[in-house]
């Protein structure tokens, strides 16, 4: 505890220091006063998606000696993770690795080719075809042509393209591609080609480490990730969003706490309290009526007239509802507050341009003016941190997730600590965003260097205080619940972002959004 109380004004004064203005100054693109270890990502193009897709299938091949169809059908079942499915193999074997997705390596239909029948019979079709016109497939099953061709055709139309089973009755063997490629070029070209895509795509699809970028228009990118699938990333189009969940990057709350926050502020949930709290209900026709007068005997508007005096359980539960409604006011409004200055400020960025086009025509001894951009990246990260830092507190401080998670006292230690570091980085960003609108272009060289250490030094304050923030509540018990989890049994989707002290959650690094 004695860690969150000496967080003193004297901690965050400006210094001359030299380290800090080297972390700051001349760095175009990453800042690294958090942490640097975070999430080892990769943009994957639509021109690199195949060569990203046959290194994966290589090291499966190489390893198993196995032809690319039998590499691929084992991937797709594992979900294109090629730890796991070397784990699998370690564990159970090679047998139990092959039956359990399907893949069948037997060349069954290249033996006794010579002694084929002129004709076979189709047990599908029940006709007699030339031999020459049927196909064999690994685990043995042999069919006509048209039928294969059909029931490829049915099972893409299905969706279940990437995994084609057999024909035959119980028969769980997954088709060759190399043959539903061939049968469905002859006939269906667009088939077989819609087909290629769909194998090609699966590596995206299917493989829980790489995500589409959520951008609209789509650009076309997907994003790898290596080390945490639990992270903040950006693509090269310059969308910054949340891996886990798809929607805008929302440290420090976790993906519950954002789905309920956006839901909250998009529902009529509110508005149902504040009718809560103001009316009653008419005894006649249900509608809710709100007392206007000093007088109890109010009239609604289908005419009944009735006492709008509250029992004991009404006043209880309308209570409740006020006291409710206020607690979501307070937070949505500062939340509102800082999500429009994000917007107003966003604006600022052309206008920074302009004066660095200014300055650096001028007479001057100053050529690098990169730390205004740094500063202002600062400025837009950390204001949108500020925003989502009231829908944290919201949840991480009320009863709806964290309720059994700490006792009373413990959630007003944790909570006035938060609530300070909250205060001071609100106080640091809007410092900083009343020196970035400081007309400098028109300033001597000596009131520009004063900026400029201001600017450094208050962004190396605020990158101090966000990390604060996450920290305040790094100490209490993660919460159990239903969903996914990780080693520890917490639920992924419920437990607050405390991991990006660490870079991967709360990466100051990652350019904001604009």
């Amino acid at each position: 505890m004695e860690d969150y109380a000496a967080s003193s004004d004297d901690e965050y004064r400006y210094s001359d220091q030299e380290d800090s203005v080297e972390a700051l100054d001349n760095d175009d693109n990453d800042y690294q006063l958090v942490s640097s270890k975070g999430p080892s990502t990769q943009v994957i193009t639509k021109e690199s998606l195949l060569a990203a897709q046959k290194e994966d299938l290589r090291r499966v091949m190489d390893m198993l000696s196995v032809r690319e169809q039998h590499a691929r059908a084992l991937l797709i079942f594992h979900r294109w993770d090629v730890e796991k499915l070397f784990a699998v193999l370690v564990d159970r074997g090679k047998h139990f690795l092959f039956s359990e997705a399907g893949v069948t390596v037997d060349e069954h239909r290249d033996s006794n080719s010579s002694a084929a029948p002129s004709t076979i019979m189709c047990e599908i079709c029940i006709e007699d075809v030339p031999s020459e016109e049927t196909t064999k497939m690994d685990c043995g099953h042999c069919f006509c042509n048209g039928c294969w061709t059909e029931h490829f055709i049915v099972k893409i139309n299905e969706g279940q393209s990437k995994r084609i089973r057999c024909m035959a009755h119980k028969c769980y063997s997954i088709c060759d591609e190399a043959v539903v490629r061939t049968l469905l070029s002859k006939k269906h070209p667009d088939m077989a080609e819609k087909y290629e895509r769909f194998l090609l795509e699966s590596y995206i699809e299917d493989n829980k480490r790489v995500k589409w970028c959520p951008s609209t228009p789509h650009c076309g990118n997907a994003i790898r990730v290596e080390d945490d699938e639990l992270c903040e990333v950006e693509c090269s189009c310059g969308l910054q969003f949340c891996f886990s969940c798809l929607s805008e990057a929302h440290s420090p709350c976790s993906c519950l706490m954002w789905e309920l926050w956006a839901k909250k502020c998009r529902d009529e949930s509110e508005t149902v309290n504040w009718i809560t709290v103001h009316t009653k209900p008419c005894p006649k026709c249900h509608k809710p009526v709100e007392k206007n007068g000093g007088c109890n005997l109010v009239s609604c508007i289908c005419g009944q007239a009735f006492c709008c005096g509250r029992y004991k359980e009404q006043e209880k539960t309308a209570e409740r509802a006020k006291r409710d409604l206020y607690r979501y006011m307070h937070y949505h409004n500062r939340y509102k507050a800082h999500t429009d200055s994000f917007k107003l400020e966003s604006k600022l960025k052309e206008t920074i341009q302009e004066k660095i086009a200014v300055s650096e025509e001028k007479d001057s001894t100053l050529r690098d003016y990169s730390w205004v951009n740094n500063g202002l990246s600062r400025l837009f990260r950390s204001r949108r941190v500020l925003s989502y830092s009231y829908a944290f507190a919201f949840y991480m401080f009320g009863d709806e997730l964290f309720k059994e998670e700490m006792t009373e006292a413990q959630r007003e230690i944790k909570q006035n600590l938060f609530e300070d570091q909250q205060q001071q980085l609100e106080a640091n960003v809007e410092k900083l965003s009343k020196i970035l609108e400081e007309p400098f272009e028109t300033f001597e060289d000596d009131k520009v260097m004063e900026i400029r250490m201001q600017i450094i030094n208050l962004s190396t304050i605020i990158d101090k205080l966000c990390q604060k923030i996450v920290g305040v509540t790094a100490e209490h018990d993660r919460p159990s619940g239903s969903g996914s989890s990780d080693e520890s049994g917490c639920s992924s989707r419920k437990r607050a972002r405390k991991e990006g002290l660490g870079g991967a959650f709360f990466d100051l690094n990652l350019p904001a959004e604009l």
